[in-house]
């Protein structure tokens, strides 16, 4: 509570994101005092967050594993959930045998969090991400500029340099697996503050997913892995299409985070 004065008593804070339907209003309400840089920014803050607007892009940052994540207005947040890919991404890249520095390849990056994350915890890693919104491109650039990542504009591979072909140790993916129809369920935050391009998987949610799938084994080197993020409803398809891609693979979840990734694997020789 570092604010003093404050116009609006944490008390009062807490009654109004209570009001409008947050959950933990308490501990938001810690957040936004403490992020706050004047009295009136606090005012303005509780009140964007009253109206709706994801604590996340209020607050300017969002903390992923350990992180302060940079996150600005239309870019998808990144969730909880997604921690689990990353901590099955590090397992798999401490068992590649030592050698050139590691290249790490991060597909609908988004913030960059999932790249951020890999580079704080495997140290020297060759980093590169894309995706196909400008503005998540440029939210990336500013996430991963201190791990030197570089971040492209495009779709999916396309936007990848050509010598990256065959040398991606780990290529990891959250890429958008709603269901078009179940988009309409999600909360207002997402449906409403997030990108429909980061939501929006097709008619089965798979249709990113599969296109992920079906160039991961020009990229990927030899014993190199690729970890895609999707639902355990979906994990079963998403398994068979790896395969038909000649990766091995297998599925890894995570109840306590309600997390589901299928692991590929291109076969050394």
């Amino acid at each position: 509570m570092s604010l003093s004065p404050s116009p609006l008593p944490p008390s009062v804070i807490v009654t109004r994101l209570r009001a409008a339907g947050c959950v933990f209003a308490e501990d938001e309400a810690r957040l936004l005092i403490s992020t706050a840089r004047t009295p009136d920014n606090l005012a303005v803050m509780v009140e964007q967050r009253v109206v709706g607007l994801p604590l996340e892009h209020v607050l300017g940052w969002a903390e992923f594993y350990g992180l302060r994540i940079a996150v600005g207005p239309g870019v998808f947040v990144p969730r909880p959930r997604t921690e689990f890919l990353i901590r099955q991404a590090i397992t798999l890249a401490r068992q590649i045998p030592a050698g050139p520095r590691p290249v790490i390849v991060d597909l609908c990056c988004g913030t960059g969090a999932m790249g951020a994350a890999l580079a704080m915890a495997l140290e020297g890693v060759e980093l590169h991400a894309t995706d196909i919104d400008p503005t998540a491109v440029e939210c990336a650039r500013r996430n991963l500029a201190a791990a030197g990542g570089r971040v492209y504009g495009g779709d999916l591979y396309q936007p990848l340099p050509a010598t990256l072909r065959g040398r991606v140790d780990v290529l990891i993916a959250s890429p958008p697996y709603v269901p078009t129809e179940a988009i309409g369920l999600l909360p207002p935050e997402a449906r409403v503050h997030e990108p429909q391009v980061a939501l929006d998987g097709g008619a089965d949610g798979l249709d990113v997913v599969r296109r992920v799938i079906a160039e991961a084994p020009l990229w990927l080197a030899p014993g190199g892995h690729l970890l895609v993020e999707t639902s355990e409803r979906q994990a079963p398809q998403t398994v068979e299409t790896v395969a038909r891609s000649g990766l091995t693979a297998r599925v890894a979840g995570s109840d306590e985070l309600d997390a589901t990734v299928v692991i590929g694997t291109r076969p050394a020789p």
